[in-house]
């Protein structure tokens, strides 16, 4: 049935419509689009490394690696980067060069969908909370360390206790006896079965100096959430929080210009600290059985699904996929760049620092075990325990122990605050671009620094590992599993792989090799397995714990609102938009499943009539209507003489309103 066309009567308004002279019709470029962009191609990719090569794969991987197998880790390790990792890493980066846009206004490709970017948003924010905190510790610990003898060296200070460990005990426990707390050894031949139980007790309750010294005197941890002095700031602590924000600020303050020069340092120092450990980590007595227990395969855990899971689960994580960094580093690309190459070389860094870091790590606890007379596995940890505790504990039994202090806190901030920028800037990032308040970027770096570091204070009280750990737990976890779910969903099947293939195609000149692995991975691969990840950590999930104490019921329900917030956010900007439509509400979401006009760098945009681009500034017209407008109307006249010294040409219409049929 034909459509029926109505004329258009009665003037309501005035409209200008601009036209561009022919002669000014140029190219847009980069710079005329006010974004930054990289020096060199160089800044972009230590920008990313810096980003992916973070904590985790100092403090995480090699304690999974041990746990899981130790060299038969790798093939499910390897398998994973292969079908979640390198794609979701190549599909951000191309995402965020093609858009050249921050995660949240890069949703003109699916307007639908504008709810994810603003969930990478709060996630980023989240993460870039509790992240600094843990620099500042670093901090903390590197300005400790600026002495003749580490104050973890012995028990011998203030906020020592009767169960810090003031003897070494290695001699008597490689005989299978029992060390008092006075120093004496006790064999079970010399002892009732009640005593022998004592000492045991005991024995599993001696602390060592370096974890007293993290929790009793830089934490000074309270007993838990119902601790009424929990509340008392650590002003040590926070003063090294207030210092983190401020090396954020210099770092970021200039944009890309200044965080691309900062990254020379803190993507390359690490790798030379690394370099500088391992040598003197495979001179330590003890150290070959720490690396033969990291390495040895044990080919039986490849047919536990917990093993891949957290293969899984250690490549998401670390490369840092859907918190937002990615695209956002990428929108400050040239168009041209190889965001293929980039991808590949970044990952397989990224892993093999990981599997490096190892070697370092084992080395130094094989060293830990052989001094203290315990098996490897007594000494292994993972996360801050390793990183605040164990290790410090082990480079206090060095000579010059307090160089090798320095060096390896100086190694754990460099590592913290290289991902710190690219979290932090994808905050600002989002705010400049979705406000439009690209010529007010210092204003809103220090306004982001400033609310950052005055949340983070609550993380220096004593309650704050607590609060640490619920940020932690929650915050980047299911949250980033589901946005990367329907990130995939949105872009591959909304938008359409094929189209999303011929941006790349745009970008790279030809379609990334090989054509057909990169768009089934997209579709059904890489989806499939970041479902995987998130029904096995959901399986795996257990109530927040720390040490023996249990978190409240409260404190897991407010984790869960923190985690879910991130993802409630799409449905809710979903409705928003459609509310702000008009027409039958299929009509609406049709509308905004297609890209807006806006979508890509304006030089760039196909003329591909399959995309049907759309102005989503404009209401949604009824399908069953078609408006005209003859160009000989009445309602449409030259410009007035008040515009006729402007530079441009314009029209000048009476817009009407519509007729009745």
């Amino acid at each position: 049935m034909p459509k029926k066309s109505v004329a258009l009567e009665s003037d309501v308004s005035e409209i200008r419509i601009t036209v561009k002279r022919a002669e000014d019709d140029k190219s847009i470029s980069i710079n005329d689009e006010g974004r930054d962009v990289w020096a060199n191609k160089l800044e972009f990719l230590l920008s990313c490394l810096s980003f992916a090569v973070g904590l985790g794969n100092i403090w995480r991987f090699p304690y999974l690696c041990y746990r899981n197998g130790g060299g038969a880790f790798l093939i499910p390790y390897a398998i994973m980067l292969t079908i979640t990792g390198l794609p979701l890493f190549f599909f951000e980066l191309s995402l965020g060069q093609f858009g050249r846009e921050g995660p949240i206004t890069i949703w003109k490709v699916v307007p639908l969908f504008q709810g994810v970017g603003v969930g990478m948003f709060m996630i980023a924010f989240f993460i870039a909370l509790y992240y600094n905190v843990i620099i500042a510790w670093a901090l903390f610990y590197l300005f400790s360390s600026f002495t003749a003898e580490l104050p973890w060296q012995s028990c011998d200070h203030w906020w020592n206790t009767a169960a810090c460990r003031r003897f070494d005990a290695k001699n008597c426990t490689s005989l299978e006896g029992l060390m008092a707390t006075n120093g004496t050894c006790f064999f079970q031949s010399q002892v009732s079965p009640m005593e022998w139980e004592s000492l045991n007790a005991t024995a599993q309750s001696l602390k060592l100096p370096a974890d007293e010294f993290f929790h009793n005197f830089m934490l000074d941890i309270s007993e838990g959430f119902h601790d009424p002095e929990g509340h008392t700031l650590q002003w040590r602590l926070c003063l090294c929080l207030i210092l983190s924000w401020v090396i954020v600020f210099l770092g970021l303050f200039r944009g890309v210009s200044s965080m691309g020069k900062a990254v020379y340092f803190t993507a390359l120092f690490p790798y030379t600290v690394l370099i500088i450990l391992f040598v003197r980590a495979v001179t330590l007595p003890g150290c070959l059985n720490g690396i033969s227990f990291y390495i040895t395969p044990r080919w039986q855990f490849l047919l536990n699904a917990r093993v891949w899971a957290d293969a899984a689960m250690q490549i998401f994580f670390s490369l840092g996929p859907c918190w937002g960094g990615l695209i956002t580093l990428a929108s400050f690309n040239k168009f041209t760049n190889n965001c293929l190459r980039d991808a590949i070389f970044i990952s397989v860094a990224n892993c093999m620092t990981s599997f490096f870091s190892g070697f370092v790590i084992f080395g130094i606890v094989g060293f830990m075990a052989h001094e203290l007379g315990v098996e490897v596995e007594e000494v292994a940890a993972q996360g801050a325990g390793l990183a605040f505790v164990a290790y410090p504990e082990a480079v206090a039994r060095l000579p010059i122990s307090p160089l090798w202090s320095v060096l390896f806190f100086v190694m754990l901030l460099t590592l913290g605050i290289g991902s710190q920028f690219t979290i932090v800037q994808t905050v600002i990032t989002c705010l400049v671009d979705f406000l439009g308040l690209h010529k007010h970027h210092k204003k809103m770096c220090l306004g982001v620094c400033v609310v950052g570091c005055a949340i983070g204070l609550t993380m220096c009280t004593r309650h704050g590992m607590y609060i640490l750990q619920l940020l932690d737990n929650y915050s980047g976890t299911y949250s980033a599993l589901m946005i990367g779910s329907v990130e995939l969903v949105a872009i591959c099947w909304v938008y359409g792989v094929d189209n999303f293939m011929n941006d790349i195609k745009l970008m790279l000149g030809t379609y990334p090799f090989p054509h057909y692995y990169w768009k089934y991975a997209w579709k059904f691969l890489t989806p499939l397995s970041v479902m995987f990840i998130l029904i096995f950590t959901f399986i795996d999930y257990s109530p927040s714990v720390y040490g023996s104490y249990h978190f409240p019921l409260w404190a897991d329900v407010l984790g869960w609102f923190i985690s879910f917030s991130c993802i409630i956010v799409v449905p809710i900007r979903a409705a928003w938009l459609m509310a702000g439509k008009s027409g039958p509400l299929w009509a609406r979401v049709q509308q905004l499943c297609r890209p807006e006009a806006e979508w890509g760098p304006e030089n760039k945009r196909r003329d591909d009539a399959s995309l049907n681009y759309i102005d989503s500034k404009t209401p949604l017209a009824c399908d069953d209507e078609e408006y005209e407008m003859d160009r000989e109307s009445p309602y449409l006249t030259r410009v007035s003489e008040e515009w006729e010294d402007e530079e441009d040409d314009g029209l000048h219409m009476k817009a009407p309103t519509r007729a009745k049929v």
